[in-house]
């Protein structure tokens, strides 16, 4: 995902970003050992003292905020770009916290996400039982219960209708497969890791807010 995600913000040097639903930090500490002024916002607890724990050590400039990203506190002025990685399709009530994210960047910038590939989720476990792919639910909006966090679906619509009603301007949609190398170091013990050849796990936004 990383290249993906550094590809699609461009040069990040002296640029003030917004790490939205930063988790642990990790995000934000690749980006700014490229160079960017980052702020980091993360909502649980456990993840954002882990975050500053790191700040502490590395001395990167990092600010870590916990805070709900649908009611950001005030961060000390617009970003140049905001990313928010992973993030939109584990939040039940997100268009707030997409309309957050598209206020804290200035006229022109840029906004960032990625989600689950919306058409191919649970690509991997469905593959190694049946050989190939199967959705039978994709218009509907649900939950999808795990052990760990649910996600919810939402078609592909569903976040182009939000991205245009805030007025944003679509710059690119990526949709990359793994690499075909990584995929030959683990087919002997994950066989079904071809999945991710064939088709996208993750779907990626670029978007430029309005106003540019």
């Amino acid at each position: 995902m990383n290249p993906t995600l550094l590809r699609l913000l461009g040069d990040v040097r002296g640029r003030r970003v917004l790490d939205a639903g930063c988790g642990n930090g990790y995000f934000s500490r690749i980006l700014a050992e490229r160079g960017a002024q980052v702020v980091g916002v993360e909502p649980t607890h456990s993840m954002s003292a882990f975050a500053r724990e790191k700040e502490a050590g590395l001395r990167q400039g990092i600010t870590y905020v916990q805070a709900d990203l649908a009611h950001l506190p005030d961060l000390g002025g617009p970003f140049d770009a905001v990313v928010c990685s992973m993030v939109l399709m584990a939040i039940p009530d997100w268009k707030p916290a997409m309309r957050a994210c598209v206020d804290a960047v200035r006229p022109g910038g840029r906004l960032v996400f990625a989600v689950v590939h919306p058409a191919f989720e649970q690509l991997f476990s469905t593959w190694r039982e049946h050989g190939a792919y199967r959705v039978e639910r994709y218009l509907e909006e649900y939950e999808i219960v795990s052990p760990v966090a649910s996600d919810y679906h939402r078609p592909l619509s569903a976040y182009l209708n939000e991205l245009a009603s805030l007025g944003c301007r679509l710059r690119e949609i990526a949709e990359p497969g793994l690499d075909p190398a990584v995929a030959a170091e683990t087919r002997r013990t994950t066989p079904a890791i071809d999945s991710y050849l064939h088709l996208p796990n993750f779907l990626f936004f670029s978007a430029e807010v309005a106003g540019g």
